[in-house]
């Protein structure tokens, strides 16, 4: 897709007409538009198109929507729904009120585009410019760091869910680039027993029907990764990343003993979060803990102004993987914010703390 530069105009005169006397006392994004004017350029995006093909959505537009579309909580589908069903969204992105709008996968395609060129600071760094030149953004002032949960996409399991669909995501891995050979080593029953389809009527209700679960799972892996690891088997099988991934889940899950594998236990020593594989579909994905909340994914660590006399405006944002402690990056905001010219004289921080231990 190829970036067409075009002068940003005026808010179209009926889309003026319509919103104001729809909204007499304006809203947020009309606000918005009215004093801060439209914040993006498509030359701040320059990097992320080429000069030639499909003219693209205007990227200034698309950075707005972003915005608005994370502000109000809103998905891919609701906020394309937004920008042709709401006049102050129009009115903000300074569209005709007979604008169709565009895709919603349009949306999706922008953000991998920023964050394939890294450009996603650009958005944050747009408006900090505007709000120094505004007068509310100085350095030396106060600000604070908190952070907050970020869960994974992929669905958060218990152990040996966890272990369940590493063994299943390596037998359909196999499907596709060694279907032959899984032919002849797969056993009957695991095509039903890790169906997807079967993924809540497997869950047992009592403890005991746990462990006996985990040792089932365990045998079929265990017996998968031999016939991989076996000598007359071709090298190549265990460097499917699948594979790899299963027999790692396996390492941290089980122990050998005399009767096979077991499940492993606390008291066995389990790998710090920060090891741990938690989702065989997100290696970054890790487990933590913090107050009265324990999740499997990131955490977000947001700096923002904190002076009575300005509006509080966040300054930094860095996502970090879960376990981390969010004293430990301090120093990295520290750079950050000194690069920007935005070092506070006083720095509120939560103090670092041990990682956690998966339970």
């Amino acid at each position: 897709m190829s970036l067409r530069f075009e002068p940003i105009g005026p808010v179209p005169e009926g889309t003026v007409r319509v919103a104001r006397a729809a909204f007499p006392r304006g809203t947020t994004w009309m606000r918005l538009r009215d004093e801060l004017g439209v914040l993006y350029e498509d030359a701040h995006f320059r990097p992320l198109f080429a000069t030639r093909g499909r003219p693209a959505e205007a990227p200034w537009r698309l950075a707005l929507v972003s915005v608005m579309q994370f502000a109000e909580q809103l998905s891919d589908r609701q906020a394309a729904e937004a920008v042709r069903a709401r006049i102050d969204w129009k009115y903000l992105l300074g569209l005709e009120l007979a604008d169709h709008g565009f895709d919603a996968s349009v949306l999706s395609e922008f953000r991998a585009r920023l964050v394939e060129g890294g450009l996603e600071q650009r958005l944050l760094d747009a408006l900090l410019t505007l709000c120094r030149a505004r007068g509310w953004l100085k350095a030396g002032g106060r600000q604070r760091t908190d952070s907050t949960h970020v869960l994974a996409a992929a669905r958060a399991v218990q152990r040996v869910g966890c272990a369940r669909q590493a063994l299943r995501q390596a037998l359909n891995t196999l499907a596709d680039v060694a279907p032959g050979w899984l032919y002849q080593h797969a056993r009957t029953k695991w095509a039903e027993r890790y169906d997807r389809h079967n993924d809540d009527a497997w869950q047992p209700s009592k403890k005991v029907d746990w462990q006996t679960l985990a040792v089932e799972v365990g045998a079929d892996g265990a017996a998968l990764l031999e016939a991989i690891y076996a000598a007359d088997a071709a090298p190549w099988l265990r460097e499917i990343p699948a594979v790899q991934i299963l027999r790692q889940v396996w390492v941290q899950n089980y122990v050998p003993s005399a009767t096979g594998l077991r499940w492993r236990t606390r008291s066995d020593g389990l790998p710090p979060a920060a090891r741990y594989i938690s989702s065989p579909h997100d290696l970054d994905a890790h487990f933590s803990r913090g107050r009265s909340i324990a999740w499997i994914g990131y955490k977000l660590h947001l700096t923002e102004t904190c002076e009575p006399e300005t509006p509080h405006l966040v300054t930094h944002v860095e996502t970090t993987t879960a376990p981390v402690a969010d004293g430990t990056i301090t120093p990295n905001i520290h750079a950050t914010l000194q690069e920007h010219e935005l070092l506070p004289r006083e720095h509120l921080a939560t103090p670092a703390t041990s990682m956690p231990n998966y339970a």
